[in-house]
């Protein structure tokens, strides 16, 4: 144990690292706590029905149904923006709220309807495409997640920017 000591230091050096030590552990654990999402659902609308012996559909559940989940733009010339909404409908038999959508890219940007959708409703989706500085071929996707089941759909755009 000396030989550590004398590569730490005198006894006060090593009573003050091991003090700044303690204080930033305990400096950590504060900034961490209550870091986590907070949303306006709770935890009673999240239900995933599915075990190993299958789904269970006497479940009250939402379901969201795309009309379809691929959109083809075609060709776009260089620094256009385009938008297409994939229009869907809640088939289940519960509110679906649609919790996220995230793009693939930055040039692809998702808006999404916040509020529940009730059941046999329908809304849409709205996916925007930036094609500044593409060519060719591009081929995007938005993830959609729900409370429902599918609890996440890949929608598909693509363009062929020239």
């Amino acid at each position: 144990m000396r030989f550590f000591a004398s590569f730490l230091g005198s006894k006060h050096t090593r009573c003050v690292a091991a003090a700044r030590l303690l204080c930033t552990i305990a400096l950590l654990s504060l900034a961490a706590c209550g870091q986590g999402k907070k949303d306006d659902y709770g935890t009673d609308i999240i239900h995933n029905p599915n075990s190993a012996q299958g789904y269970d559909t006497s479940e009250k559940l939402p379901k969201i149904t795309f009309e379809q989940d691929m959109h083809d733009f075609g060709r776009l010339k260089a620094g256009e923006n385009i938008s297409y909404s994939f229009k869907f409908t809640n088939t289940g038999n519960a509110d679906l709220v649609i919790t996220a959508c995230d793009a693939s890219c930055g040039c692809t940007v998702p808006d999404y309807p916040r509020e529940a959708i009730r059941p046999g409703q329908s809304n849409y989706v709205t996916v925007s495409f930036r094609s500044a500085g593409m060519a060719g071929m591009q081929y995007k996707e938005v993830t959609v997640s729900t409370n429902g089941q599918p609890s996440r759909t890949k929608l598909k755009i693509q363009a062929q920017v020239v």
